[in-house]
């Protein structure tokens, strides 16, 4: 049964504008998605270039064919620009306009001053080749699952578009002369339209699931972190405890974990405000993300206190990196509304060698540390072992 053209490009059109405005009302919900007004704009501007290709009015026609493979174009380098936003929040804004100059001109060129219908079909294929290459290029990334079976199922849609133009432009390059048109029913129209449309609808699925993974790690990454500081919450700190004290049990690993506290925090509300008192927190847990290694959990216990658990640690390690810890923080001056603030913090250390595994026994023995170092002074750092070796002495 053969493909009616003209159906196929009404249902791709069709699908393209829905496909546009359930984007536009994803955005309108959700502002901080990046990139979907972007992909949005570019459904509706392939949804405009098919209508405008579809139509037959006499001279118009000519006009209307120009302005659909413009509009094409535009809707390319849109998509290129959403997906470089959806990924780094940044594109160039020029490349949509960049690529439709390009289309426009070729097309100009190949209709008014120098008719060949096969060589406008073929330059502008290459152009709508390399747009789609590029689209899928910016998709083929590493990144982390979910988001990556997202990232590739759309940027492999868009791979096969760019293939199937480049073959358009192989196909039509080698016809005898005079013997293309649109709307003939050679086997390259219907097989190019029926394969267009099928990718067409799976770049839309595609992302939507990048929207919808997206959205779901955005809200496990609310559910797991401190708004305040970026560290780890409570509960989280807790769950990866459970599972580091599994491994430790089954493999005799170490366990490390430090308590922190900020000394005199009262007083730096009570003097300076809360807001202030907010960014010493933040400035604080800016400098212990920095001092502890990849594989270590910082997190915000509450209030002004402050966990780190470190694996495969044990208390005289956990103790030079405290130290560290220390002095970098002590050492830094916060200008607050003309007026020089200094803070310390008193940091407790304890390990599974001394306590046990368990997360409970770990957090008690090191905020009894932390409480010993606070009552010899403040700014300093107590090991939980030499508390032991003080009682029994």
């Amino acid at each position: 049964m053969a493909l009616d053209i003209r159906t196929m490009m009404v249902m791709l059109s069709a699908l393209s504008v829905l496909f546009s405005a359930l984007l536009m009302l994803a955005g309108l919900h959700d502002n901080n998605t990046r990139g979907v007004q972007h992909w949005a704009a570019g459904s509706l501007c392939i949804g405009l270039g098919l209508g405008f290709s579809y139509s037959d009015m006499g001279l118009d026609r000519i006009s209307m064919l120009l302005s659909g493979s413009t509009l094409m174009a535009v809707a390319i380098g849109l998509q290129f620009n959403g997906i470089q936003i959806f990924k780094t929040g940044r594109c160039n804004l020029y490349i949509p306009w960049l690529l439709a100059g390009i289309v426009f001109i070729q097309s100009i060129w190949f209709v008014v001053f120098y008719p060949d219908i096969h060589a406008r079909v073929v330059a502008n294929s290459l152009a709508f080749a390399i747009g789609n290459a590029a689209c899928a290029r910016a998709l083929f990334i590493r990144i982390a699952q979910p988001l990556r079976t997202a990232y590739w199922f759309t940027g492999a849609s868009f791979a096969v578009v760019a293939t199937m133009f480049l073959a358009r432009a192989v196909v039509i390059f080698l016809a005898p002369p005079d013997t293309y048109s649109l709307y003939a029913q050679t086997p390259i129209n219907p097989a190019t339209f029926f394969i267009g449309s099928m990718a067409q609808m799976c770049m839309a699925f595609g992302f939507v699931l990048m929207l919808n993974y997206r959205l779901a790690t955005d809200l496990q990454k609310l559910a797991s972190t401190d708004m305040l500081t970026g560290a780890l919450n409570r509960r989280s700190l807790e769950q990866e405890a459970v599972r580091l004290s599994a491994r430790c049990k089954r493999t005799g690993d170490t366990l490390a974990l430090m308590m922190i506290d900020i000394d005199h925090f009262k007083s730096v509300n009570d003097r300076f405000g809360h807001p202030v008192g907010d960014e010493v927190l933040r400035r604080l847990a800016a400098v212990a993300q920095k001092t502890i290694r990849s594989d270590d959990y910082f997190a915000r216990y509450g209030g002004e206190e402050f966990c780190i658990l470190l694996p495969s640690t044990l208390e005289k390690d956990a103790w030079i990196l405290a130290d560290r810890l220390r002095q970098t923080y002590a050492c830094m001056a916060m200008e607050f509304g003309g007026e020089t603030l200094r803070s310390t913090i008193s940091i407790g250390v304890s390990d599974s060698t001394h306590t046990g595994v368990e997360f409970d026994s770990l957090i008690a023995a090191a905020d009894q540390a932390m409480y010993r170092a606070k009552q010899q002074g403040r700014n300093r750092v107590m090991l939980h072992s030499s508390l032991n070796r003080v009682a029994t002495g």
